[in-house]
């Protein structure tokens, strides 16, 4: 009889990756906390991630915010991928240019309306 050793096979739903990058949309530096997922200036992103800080995902295309919503923890950014068009949600970061938050979600209020 084979007995669970407790160690599961599947990997961790979020890893932790500390790293800087630039912006490929806007071009800013951006400083990694093991955290960041976008660029705090233009909010835009990379998909790279199946799992959140796994770099597995091999789209590696922009991830454009296209709206933002509000939730009990803050708020939450919504992307859209410009090459496979995968919607996915994240959570904004205090360093985030509150100003282009406020754009993304007038944008995609004015879009409904």
């Amino acid at each position: 009889m084979i007995q669970n050793s407790g160690i599961s096979s599947s990997k961790k739903k979020f890893q932790r990756k500390i790293e800087d990058f630039q912006c490929e949309k806007c071009d800013f530096s951006v400083k990694g906390n093991g955290f960041t997922d976008h660029c705090p200036k233009c909010l835009w992103g990379k998909h790279v991630d199946i799992n959140p800080g796994d770099r597995e995902e091999k789209c590696g295309g922009a991830m454009r915010p296209v709206s933002v919503e509000k939730t009990n923890r803050g708020f939450d950014i919504i992307y859209r991928c410009e090459r496979c068009l995968k919607i996915t949600r994240n959570k904004s970061a205090k360093d985030d240019d509150f100003d282009v938050l406020v754009r993304i979600s007038k944008i995609a209020s004015d879009s409904i309306l």
